[in-house]
């Protein structure tokens, strides 16, 4: 990939002053190790006229590879062949940011000890990518860097293939630069601007990314009409990133409005106490609607199938309408562990009877489970093997039978904004799969055909408008008229 900036001047003012501000010398071709491959700097003409200094990045697609471990945005997110085969050597993109980043760190920063007057002041600049993905085309590229101060904004589509030009555009444009701009400020836009029209990130967006964005982007991003785009793009659409940035860009807004600084304004705080609401635990929520669906399912006597180790039973067991709780779970560890968190020796006669704790498997019928109220499936069936749900099914839905069963289970979608997981990484160990939305109410509304039921689902915890709740329950609700077809064949036999 390859980006080139000019820049013109006098015998006054040489153009080869870009050599001091860029910190490396018209007359020497450097090249710099890159994480994940080689970055050339050259300048292809060098004169008191014109001078122009050329980014050349070779990209090590085997390392890129290896990097990323071929998941997610790490594993070269367009490939159409193979993981070996995509644009990255290519296309300009967060590979080429992060190799500005490097090799031109301190021509970032504004910083030039040789010329400080002339890294302050705008010069004239061209700058040229050759190659650059623009989802969103050629428009886009207009609308994000057409406010930013320059004169020329061009960004040509190129085609897919010249000798067939019915063939259309490809999503890649040639763009140029022109106008009169601080250096520094011009490669901090390229910096952002690069990775958010590609919109994807060859690395995983961790939380330190808001501070890169806003550092870059001080001085132009918060007013700039694309804020809210460029945000979310840069930040990989990591809800929690982009409303953190978000947050910060007003308080900047707001700051710059009244001539004040930032901490100036965002002093409400008094860092001696904590007034802050903490966030509701996913876990707590879970809880809470699955009591919630129990109460208006008017149930009383309760089997907590996978109980693990007795976090849902102790909720229980605090709400006086559940009169007998079951908690079965195939682990010995996890019910010792379970009868201590209940304080089952010392617990008083009445409230004992309350509460059973048993061991068995979920996958084996058991004449002991049937004729209860509810069954709670807890975050259990993305822990069994997808060939085993079959028997999971029939022992509880067609052998137990309880009246309502509630199945909540991770939403795989949602995965994407939880900024510490890595890509392709499941929510625990030992999960063997996790569902999207669409899955777990195709296989649902499948149990509940075969079986009897109606089933209706409930989001659990924020339900984001682009990959919905973090977790999905389903609440069954046996059929009136398949219970009492049920008892009338009992009562025949």
């Amino acid at each position: 990939m390859f980006l080139t900036i000019s820049t013109t001047g006098s015998p006054e003012r040489p153009a080869t002053d870009l050599g001091f501000l860029l910190h490396k010398h018209p007359e020497r071709a450097q090249a710099f190790s890159t994480s994940h491959g080689t970055a050339h700097v050259f300048y292809p003409e060098a004169s008191a006229e014109r001078c122009t200094a050329a980014l050349l990045l070779e990209v090590d697609p085997i390392a890129l590879v290896r990097k990323g471990k071929g998941k997610g945005r790490g594993g070269a997110p367009d490939a159409a062949l193979a993981q070996y085969v995509n644009d990255r050597p290519y296309a300009a993109s967060s590979l080429l940011s992060v190799a500005m980043s490097t090799v031109f760190k301190s021509a970032l920063s504004g910083a030039c000890k040789a010329m400080p007057e002339r890294a302050a002041a705008p010069m004239e600049l061209r700058i040229e990518v050759p190659a650059l993905p623009a989802r969103g085309g050629a428009e886009l590229v207009r609308k994000l860097f057409g406010p930013l101060g320059w004169t020329r904004v061009e960004a040509e589509a190129v085609p897919l293939d010249e000798t067939f030009p019915e063939w259309g555009d490809s999503r890649y444009v040639r763009l140029v630069l022109e106008g009169e701009l601080r250096l520094a400020d011009a490669l901090r836009q390229l910096y952002v601007l690069l990775p958010v029209l590609d919109d994807a990130k060859h690395y995983w967006v961790a939380p330190d990314e808001v501070d890169k964005l806003l550092r870059a982007g001080e001085g132009w991003l918060a007013e700039h009409p694309e804020h809210k785009l460029i945000t979310s793009r840069y930040l990989a659409r990591r809800w929690g990133l982009t409303r953190q940035a978000m947050e910060r860009l007003e308080l900047v807004r707001l700051a710059e409005a009244d001539d004040l600084d930032v901490e100036s304004v965002d002093n409400a705080v008094d860092e001696g106490s904590d007034t802050e609401e903490r966030p509701v635990p996913l876990a707590v929520q879970r809880r809470d609607a699955i009591l919630a669906a129990l109460g208006a399912a008017g149930a009383g006597r309760v089997l907590d199938l996978g109980c693990g180790q007795g976090q849902l039973v102790q909720a229980l067991l605090k709400d006086p309408r559940f009169t007998e709780i079951i908690g079965l779970d195939v682990s010995m560890r996890a019910l010792t562990i379970a009868s201590r968190r209940l304080k089952l020796d010392r617990m008083g006669e009445r409230q004992a009877a309350r509460v059973t704790l048993r061991q068995g498997s979920l996958t084996y019928t058991d004449k002991g489970l049937k004729g209860y109220d509810a069954a709670v499936l807890s975050e259990v069936i993305e822990h069994l093997d997808p060939e085993r749900l079959p028997a999971l099914e029939f022992a509880v839905f067609g052998s137990a039978r309880p009246r309502t069963v509630l199945v909540t289970t991770p939403n795989v979608e949602y995965n994407v904004r939880w900024e510490t997981l890595p890509a392709g990484h499941t929510r625990h160990g030992d999960h063997r799969f996790e569902w999207t939305r669409a899955e777990f109410r195709s296989w649902a509304e499948a149990v509940a055909a075969r079986h009897g039921y109606g089933v209706a689902y409930v989001p659990i915890g924020p339900d984001d408008p682009e990959v919905g709740p973090p977790t999905q329950m389903a609440t069954f609700t046996i059929n009136t008229a398949t219970t009492d077809e049920n008892q009338k064949e009992a009562k025949a036999a």
